[in-house]
């Protein structure tokens, strides 16, 4: 039988056992605890301070963007004096001469009041005078025949020629209109000379210096106060094409040809 020995009561000893232990684990929590709290405080940010606002004082110029300088006004300039001398002011207008469509002048070139009486349209031949009705005659045949040469006893020398342009003619103007025809030989000039003369004829500047017979009669009428049967015997002579180019004008502008009362041929042109 084991002998009783002299023991602690088993609540003291137990006592002292969680009394041991505490004295020895609270120092390591505290340590620990300590050392947690050291890494947390060093892993937190700095707070962000907010700005501050820009002063006089504070202010970084070489940082902030340049700011456009104000408008200025500027002063008023007094103007120069621009009075002229007396004897340097300027001439009074003169007034425009009046130029025909495209700047062609002469009694060649459409002159037409809208406004004005119509000359009256002639188809008899008999009305003629005979010097007119006989250079008339002269024309018509030398175109039937077919040679641009025939022409030539008919243009005459000097101021007695026809106007054939409304520009300058060097050389021979028998050539000149030989050169005018499509074809090269003066065929087609021929053709449209006969179709013209024997189209109605119109008697303008009767009296004046400028007194002519003029045929296609529509060179002396404006398009718009055509007829439909007046249409049908200009379309003999242009197309409609032609026609449609001729309405920016308000006048005939192809071919026409004019004799004196004298009996003289004085043009024979196209243009405007």
């Amino acid at each position: 039988m084991r002998p009783k020995t002299e023991t602690a009561p088993r609540g003291a000893l137990r006592l002292a056992v969680l009394g041991l232990a505490a004295s020895l684990v609270l120092p390591l929590y505290a340590s620990a605890a300590f050392a947690l709290s050291e890494i947390k405080r060093e892993e937190i940010p700095a707070p962000v301070m907010p700005p501050k606002p820009a002063t006089e004082e504070n202010a970084t110029p070489e940082k902030s963007v340049p700011m456009p300088e104000p408008i200025q006004t500027p002063a008023t300039t007094p103007p120069a004096d621009t009075e002229e001398p007396a004897d340097e002011q300027p001439a009074e207008p003169q007034d425009a001469t009046p130029t025909e469509p495209g700047g062609a002048t002469g009694p060649a070139a459409p002159n037409l009041d809208p406004d004005g009486p119509l000359p009256e349209i002639v188809y008899d031949l008999s009305r003629l005078p005979g010097p007119v009705a006989r250079m008339r005659t002269l024309l018509v045949e030398a175109a039937k025949t077919g040679d641009i040469e025939k022409l030539r006893p008919l243009v005459g020398q000097g101021e007695s020629m026809p106007q054939l342009s409304f520009g300058d003619i060097e050389g021979d103007p028998i050539a000149f209109i030989k050169g005018l025809s499509g074809d090269g030989e003066g065929q087609e000039i021929l053709a449209i000379m006969e179709e013209v003369l024997n189209a109605g004829y119109v008697h303008l500047g009767e009296g004046t210096d400028e007194d002519l017979y003029v045929w296609p009669y529509f060179f002396g009428i404006p398009l718009d106060k055509l007829d439909p049967r007046q249409k049908v015997e200009l379309f003999k002579i242009v197309t409609a094409g032609d026609y449609e180019d001729m309405k920016q004008y308000g006048a005939y502008v192809f071919y026409r040809l004019g004799i004196t009362p004298e009996g003289r041929w004085a043009f024979f042109v196209a243009g405007d």
